[in-house]
């Protein structure tokens, strides 16, 4: 860092780089909150892609706007993405013309993203600097591996942010809620959970019985990061002997794996593939009384929104994913770093397997943390933050 964290005076607008995916956003929340709080009069407009405006739009929050931008080599698109120039060009001027007094840069270690933010030309420019990066106005080292939503809020507070206590970091609306019980079939009845005041919205009295809802998230983005599909099936059949009522969530394209898990099990599971959009995942996480998943944006959405956990990582992914209320998470880390099918070591370059990397976490221990996890009836499902 050049400068000290000082605020700025007549702060109107406020732009956060951030072109990525729906974990990295989760991760970006509490650094999001601590600007807006710090500046509570100045609107805070998102440059990111065309799933946050539509996720953004009429949601509660600190993002009073989002800005789609062009794809951008090493901005948000990776580098063999095919460059429009002009379109380039026509976003920096329309960005220029916006006269944002702070650019929070906050994208990687800046390579790529720091002359793209300098070149917006705001008062200041702050972000995170990794080696061979250019500086910013105020700048803090991009260090690897380590926690993504502290290191953000490292680079809120460049601009004199602090972070706000919140009970959740996300909002959930009504539209959520709505399309959640449109992707449950009617005669499924699921018990309410029971939240600490003020931290959920509480269910109509009318669905407030019945069994705890568990989703299982068995899919992720990156095949190493997948626990095998028999050991989800073996934790939701005895999460269902307990008493749960367990339901199998995915992309309509990890369809055949949701059906492999629910064919897997003894007893009756939902199968959500391809039912439930990003808004009404929200809904149905904030029903959830426990989410169970790899380390993938539906897991950090419901820590977002306050929904107890159980997290399957891999190696040094729980480093940059911790929640910042380590009492919502029970995670179980896998330690293996050699392929299974050719022994490469995979910590520092991929090998061209997709094996899964997380053999080693046993259906015993996921199980155990899934039980501790979920609530008994009649008791809460979130810790009192004031105990």
């Amino acid at each position: 860092m050049t400068h000290e964290p000082s605020r700025l005076d007549g702060v109107a607008k406020i732009a956060v780089l951030r072109p990525n995916a729906v974990g990295d956003f989760v991760f970006a929340l509490p650094a999001l909150h601590a600007l807006k709080q710090a500046y509570p009069d100045a609107e805070l407009v998102f440059i990111g892609k065309d799933w946050h405006a539509g996720f953004l739009q009429d949601r509660p929050g600190p993002v009073d706007r989002v800005v789609v931008m062009p794809p951008v080599p090493g901005v948000g698109a990776p580098m063999d993405e095919p460059l429009d120039g002009q379109a380039v060009e026509r976003f920096v001027e329309r960005m220029r013309a916006e006269r944002f007094d702070i650019v929070a840069q906050m994208y990687g270690g800046g390579r790529y993203s720091n002359p793209f933010v300098m070149r917006l030309e705001a008062r200041l420019a702050i972000g995170a600097r990794a080696g061979g990066a250019p500086p910013l106005d105020r700048w803090v080292a991009h260090v690897e591996p380590g926690n993504r939503r502290l290191a953000l809020l490292e680079i809120a507070a460049l601009a004199g942010a602090t972070l706000p206590w919140m009970r959740r970091e996300l909002a959930v609306t009504a539209a959520d809620r709505a399309a959640a019980a449109q992707a449950l079939p009617p005669d499924y009845r699921i018990a309410a959970p029971e939240r600490h005041p003020g931290s959920a919205a509480a269910p109509p009295a009318s669905q407030a019985y019945g069994r705890p809802l568990v989703l299982l998230q068995p899919g992720s983005s990156d095949p190493r990061r997948c626990w095998p599909a028999e050991r989800f099936s073996a934790v939701g059949d005895a999460l269902s002997q307990a008493g749960a009522l367990v339901a199998v969530n995915g992309t309509a394209q990890e369809a055949g794996l949701v059906r492999r898990i629910v064919d897997g099990m003894r007893h009756p599971a939902l199968d959500l593939a391809g039912k439930l959009g990003l808004g009404g995942l929200c809904g149905l996480l904030e029903r959830a009384a426990l989410v169970l998943s790899n380390d993938t944006g539906p897991l950090h959405l419901a820590l977002a929104i306050g929904t107890p956990a159980v997290g399957l990582f891999w190696h040094t992914n729980l480093v940059d994913g911790a929640p910042l209320r380590p009492a919502l998470l029970r995670a179980t880390v896998s330690a293996q770093v050699r392929c299974g099918v050719c022994g490469a070591d995979n910590r520092a370059a991929r090998c061209p397997h997709q094996e899964s990397f997380l053999q080693d976490i046993s259906v015993d221990e996921v199980l155990a943390l899934a039980l501790a996890q979920l609530p008994r009836r009649g008791t809460r499902t979130q810790p009192d933050p004031h105990q």
